[in-house]
């Protein structure tokens, strides 16, 4: 029969049966509690924790019954166990005691791993790891392999909660090795999440992602759901910059807890996960009651490590919501201390509350205090730990009104940050990332400022801005498993739009297409950096840039503390002029956005003409706001926007100083330059797709079929999304007229639509180069989602990193035939191969005629890039 218990962590179906088959006959006192033991286990680690505490009842009572003082004090160390998770500490804990006392030997050792689990799930580290160092050295003795691979691994959790990475790294390896030498599936599972929590711990986010998605499909293939996976799986999420999705994950398993009555335990646990994913997602009230309610069950369950991990979080989140400080500095210290005093990681960012707390509430020493012990961090630990200490330290230099160590500690900030990016190979999660720098770069811009220097400023507003579009992309390795699921993806798309066009159920290929879209992410995301330097970025960028530009302008659009403040770089110099406000400004444009998209639609006549009367006014005001005096300073050539990124996506010909001369946006200077400086294929290829379903029938192709004599011509049931990759990889320029559409819930899902179903931003990732330039007519191909600190996702912002040197493309929805003569009369201009993109769009817009739709349309259009 203890074949049966070691089974229930092996096959934990299995053992249920054969527990249950056991008590079918009419098995011995014995006999009937191992099963009822077997089948408690079962139900509390992975079922009804009231059920399991009646199996449990019912095995003590029949242990007692045989006679066995061992089977007794096993089962009994399992009913304490229980107990605990179920909120009853006090009795759980007697429970294991009475059975630690009644146990010697091999038998006593595994009694003794047990109440070591439940004070390390307590939080009682010191005590869990005197009694798991016992426990081991006679599982040794015996050679106990399972026994000792589970003893090792809680070692290294107690290791790793006390902030022991390497320890716990060593302890998690050895029972991956020992579990491989037996049966136990489960335990090879939990040694493989254990593995994934050191990878993220060590600030390696793709191994980590990697391992723990492997366990939990090792886990669902068991059917052993493990609310532990979905904490650490939250937390990797989180430091790559995805609390969204953190706090979806933790809060579907709270509710998964709740519904089979599980261990409230985890479910506390789960609580403190979702807050602090709720604090990062900027969802203040959320994570207040996701806290509050930690808090709560965390105090019930007598678990005061926990409990003060919790508290600290509802404090974040209050002075989130309250940044005045009034009332906070007291509970702010009190956390710091206790958290301390358990020598707990996160005693730092408890510190470095307390510090920012009392500088709100001008409260300098305690200030000091705190900001101090917080920038200890800096020397040590994961990359997003350092960073926070070189936040402290800038915070406490800039007390002490120490400008130069101010933008020290925020250089080095952003080096670490640097490198933990780079350890990242998906462009999504390099992207979202940046947002553990905001702050860091948000302090030396506004450090900057008041020093009222246009050069240190310009150089501190790139160090942080659309550093994606500034390195070299890590192209995804060659995997023909992504290429059949992106393959998979298009066709089941295809059916799911031929569905909800002939009203057909789509509730399965609705299904089918969001689970391959999280396959396909997920494995991209698993995808190692490189380490290596980025490219040229500040302090060297504000020189090449100036070379670059000549008497050329470029205005760079910084937003620091609400304003825009505008950095005009050419002719050797750099000046700057304040313009107007972030909020105004994204009213303004909003109001654009919607007109150019009822334009789109073709309204009559008199109403296009009231629709575009108020346009003009309206780009009227988004030139004060978004440039204000810089307008003046631009000169008569050619200007380079590089905005912040939630106004990427402004149409810029609707400003009266940009309407009738060329201009070019790009994402940062780095990348202008870096575009500037991209070389040109050797062979002048030009590729021109028509895609299906344009209300045109891409009428254009035709007449750019002319313009180009050699151009390849990719149409109707030909464009492929195989046909057209195959086409466009490395050529001169492309310009692929179909549907486009822009998922602002997945940006790297944005699409071109072709014959077999859409293309997306990850199938252009596939591409050993992109096109030199590449035109995107369809509607909103130039939108793009901000993202992290000041990043872009989306089809374009993929593009610029990829090789692509200038893009066309529109920021709204646009009308199909209008399209035709904007894209004539630039192409008549860019064939004579003496124009940029820029240079020919701005021949096109003097072309446009004067139908409100026309107008409307060009106006619609951006370049982006230099070419």
């Amino acid at each position: 029969m203890s074949d049966l218990l070691q089974l229930v962590f092996a096959a934990p179906k299995k053992a249920l049966r054969m527990a249950r088959a056991v008590l079918a006959g009419s098995p011995t006192a014995f006999d009937a509690s191992v099963a009822h033991q077997a089948i408690g286990i079962v139900q509390r680690d992975f079922g009804d924790l009231t059920s399991a505490i009646a199996e449990l009842r019912q095995a003590l009572a029949l242990a007692r019954r045989s006679g066995s003082a061992e089977r007794e004090a096993d089962v009994l160390a399992t009913f304490g166990i229980a107990l605990v998770h179920v909120g009853r500490t006090r009795a759980g804990l007697a429970a294991l005691d009475r059975a630690v006392a009644s146990s010697t030997g091999t038998h006593g050792a595994r009694v003794r791993f047990r109440r070591a689990g439940a004070l390390w799930v307590l939080g009682r580290h010191q005590d869990a790891l005197a009694d798991v160092r016992a426990t081991i050295l006679v599982l040794r003795r015996a050679k106990d392999t399972v026994w000792v691979g589970r003893a090792i691994s809680l070692r290294g959790h107690v290791h790793l909660a006390l902030g022991a990475v390497e320890r716990a790294t060593a302890d998690f390896t050895e029972a991956e090795r020992l579990f491989a030498r037996t049966d136990q599936e489960h335990d090879s599972a939990i040694a493989l999440q254990n593995l994934g929590l050191t990878a993220f711990r060590s600030g390696d986010l793709p191994t980590a992602l990697t391992n723990l998605e492997e366990a939990d499909r090792r886990f669902r293939r068991l059917d052993t759901p493990m609310p532990e996976l979905v904490a650490d799986l939250c937390a990797v999420l989180l430091a790559a910059g995805l609390p969204n999705e953190a706090l979806a994950e933790a809060d579907a398993a709270i509710a998964e807890v709740t519904s089979r009555n599980g261990q409230t335990t985890r479910k506390a646990e789960l609580l403190l996960v979702a807050g602090r994913a709720a604090l990062a997602a900027k969802k203040t009230l959320v994570a207040q009651e996701r806290a509050n309610e930690a808090v709560r069950l965390f105090t019930a369950q007598r678990r005061p490590w926990w409990r003060q991990h919790a508290r600290l979080l509802a404090l974040q989140a209050r002075f989130a919501t309250e940044p005045d400080g009034m009332g906070q500095l007291a509970p702010a210290r009190e956390a710091a201390r206790g958290l301390a005093a358990l020598h707990a990681p996160d005693q730092i960012q408890a510190h470095l509350l307390a510090g920012r707390v009392a500088l709100a509430v001008n409260r300098r020493r305690q200030a000091r205090e705190h900001l101090r012990a917080a920038a200890a961090a800096r020397r040590g630990g994961s990359a997003i730990t350092r960073a926070e200490g070189w936040l402290a330290q800038a915070k406490l230099a800039e007390e002490a009104d120490d400008t130069r160590l101010v933008l020290s500690a925020c250089r080095h900030g952003l080096d670490v940050l640097d490198g933990h990016r780079l350890t990242l190979g998906a462009s999504e999660l390099r992207a979202r990332a940046t947002d553990h720098g905001a702050e860091l770069a948000e302090l030396a811009l506004r450090t900057c400022l008041r020093r009222a220097r246009p050069r240190p400023l310009l150089m501190w507003s790139e160090r942080w801005r659309a550093t994606v579009c500034a390195v070299p992309a890590v192209r995804p390795p060659a995997d023909d498993d992504v290429r059949h699921d992106l393959a998979t993806l298009r066709a089941t798309t295809s059916r799911l739009d031929e569905a909800l066009v002939n009203g057909t159920p789509v509730g399965s290929l609705a299904g089918r297409s969001q689970r391959l879209e999280r396959r396909i992410r997920d494995r991209l995301r698993r995808q190692p950096g490189t380490l290596g330097d980025p490219v040229a970025r500040a302090p060297g960028i504000v020189g090449p840039l100036l070379d670059e530009l000549g008497t050329d302008r470029l205005a760079a659009i910084v937003a620091i503390d609400g304003d825009l403040h505008v950095l005009v770089c050419g002719g050797g110099r750099v000046r700057r002029t304040v313009a107007g406000r972030v909020s105004v400004a994204a009213r303004h444009l909003e109001t654009a956005c919607w007109l150019l998209r009822r334009l789109a639609y073709g309204p009559p006549p008199a109403a296009a003409t009231r629709l575009l009367a108020r346009l003009e006014v309206v780009g009227r005001q988004l030139e004060d706001e978004l440039l204000g005096a810089a307008t003046g300073l631009l000169g008569d050539g050619p200007v380079v926007i590089v905005p912040p990124g939630r106004f990427s996506a402004v149409p810029w010909s609707l400003l009266p100083g940009l309407r009738h001369r060329v201009h070019t946006v790009a994402p940062s200077a780095t990348a202008w330059v870096n575009a500037r400086r991209a070389p040109r294929p050797a062979e002048d290829e030009v590729v021109l797709v028509r895609g299906p379903g344009l209300s045109s029938g891409g009428g254009e192709i035709p007449h750019l079929a002319a313009a180009y004599p050699a151009a390849r011509v990719i149409e109707h049931d030909a464009a492929t999304a195989a046909a057209v990759l195959s086409a466009i990889d490395g050529s001169a320029l492309v310009h692929l007229a179909a549907h486009g559409r822009f998922r602002a819930d997945s940006p790297m899902f944005s699409s071109i639509r072709l014959a077999d179903g859409p293309l997306t931003v990850y199938d252009f990732q596939q591409l050993r180069r992109t096109p030199y330039r590449i035109v995107l007519p369809s509607c909103d191909s130039g939108a793009v989602q901000p993202v992290g600190a000041d990043e872009l996702l989306g089809l374009t912002a993929a593009l610029l990193p990829l090789g692509t040197a200038g893009i066309a493309a529109t920021v709204v929805p646009v009308n199909d035939v209008a399209t035709v003569s904007v894209m004539c009369a630039m192409h008549t201009a860019l064939s004579t191969g003496s124009m940029t993109m820029a240079e020919s769009l701005a021949v096109a817009r003097d072309k446009t005629s004067a139908d409100p739709v026309d107008v409307a349309t060009a106006w619609s259009f951006v370049a982006l890039g230099a070419a």
